[in-house]
């Protein structure tokens, strides 16, 4: 493997672990938003609070990764990307920012009205941003990103593939977050909260899937070049992702939630794998290969070892992390 392609791969990894761990944390606020008005909505937000308080900052770790990654390892096409996908940056941006101040306020909130307003912008925030991350992902994988930049600012990501990558995120992320507070709400004694979240997470689970078929014509028609590549060399993934979604539906259905959660996992890790390798070896579609847009060999050397010593410091300390939340002692605290 040539040093561009393994900082390509380390690069998505990061993606990939994003996805399904950042993926997770937003789901939590469709749950935050569907939850209901003030009492009969708390058991639900204060399972939220407790499940992803420890962790919501770890989780975006990954998202620094990426970015600083992409923008040293391959610096044209990253500047191409934020000067042409700009405006869903930017709000995906606000929406994080707005995400995790609304998250930490609202606990410390004078009055009901204060706590009602936090409330409400954690969880539409959770909402939006994986929407306009998605759209980001659809701008790319259809080709609008030019390599020179200055992109338009609009149709990039205004477009079937871009639109269909957005709903598709939120949806995935949703049924992420649901099938993970099923397991949190189970292990914690409270059957019937585990029992609604269920329900929730199966309704989500179907229409996400509905939607995912549903794009399946227009994607072919709008971006070729992924299409092709999903059906191609990518089909392995797309099928283990299918198959690893239906699993966590049925998981669901025979409460099983600690396996359905091993199986969300997989279909989200899947999919977004399948879309990786779909897309290559090109990092902007029809317009930069992985190769072409590389930087300096040196910097890229540079790279790879700050990535290897980050591996050996955090990933550790991460991997306790989510060890102690997980913890029977932590559920039941």
């Amino acid at each position: 493997m040539t040093v561009e392609l393994a900082v390509a791969a380390a690069l998505f990894i990061g993606v990939v672990a994003y996805a399904v761990l950042g993926g997770a944390d937003f789901g939590s606020g469709f749950f935050d938003l569907t939850a209901g008005r003030d009492l009969r909505g708390a058991e639900v937000r204060t399972l939220v609070d407790h499940s992803i308080g420890p962790v919501w900052e770890a989780n975006h770790v990954w998202l620094i990764f990426v970015l600083v990654t992409w923008w040293t390892g391959f610096p044209e096409t990253f500047a191409a990307a934020m000067s042409t996908l700009f405006v869903p940056l930017l709000l995906a941006l606000l929406g994080i920012v707005l995400r995790g101040a609304s998250f930490a306020f609202r606990k410390y909130s004078a009055t009901l009205g204060q706590a009602r307003l936090f409330g409400v912008l954690f969880a539409t925030s959770s909402i939006l941003t994986p929407f306009f991350l998605g759209t980001v992902a659809g701008g790319i994988a259809s080709g609008r990103v030019p390599a020179e930049g200055y992109g338009d600012l609009w149709s990039s990501w205004l477009n079937p593939t871009s639109l269909f990558g957005g709903v598709i995120a939120v949806g995935t992320c949703a049924f992420l977050a649901g099938t993970f507070l099923t397991a949190d709400a189970r292990r914690a004694g409270r059957e019937r909260l585990a029992e609604q979240l269920r329900v929730r997470s199966l309704v989500v689970g179907l229409a996400t899937g509905a939607v995912v078929f549903a794009a399946l014509v227009p994607i072919t028609r709008d971006a070729p070049t992924l299409s092709e590549g999903l059906t191609g060399r990518a089909a392995p993934l797309i099928i283990v992702s299918a198959l690893a979604g239906v699993a966590t539906l049925a998981l669901l259905v025979r409460r099983r939630y600690a396996s359905a959660r091993l199986t969300a996992v997989a279909a989200v890790g899947a999919v977004v794998s399948g879309w990786g390798v779909g897309q290559y070896p090109w990092l902007l579609v029809d317009e930069v290969t992985i190769t072409e847009a590389a930087g300096a060999p040196a910097t890229l050397r540079a790279l790879l070892v700050a990535v290897a010593l980050a591996a050996v410091l955090v990933l550790p300390a991460l991997a306790y992390l989510f060890r102690l939340t997980q913890s029977e002692a932590w559920s039941r605290h």
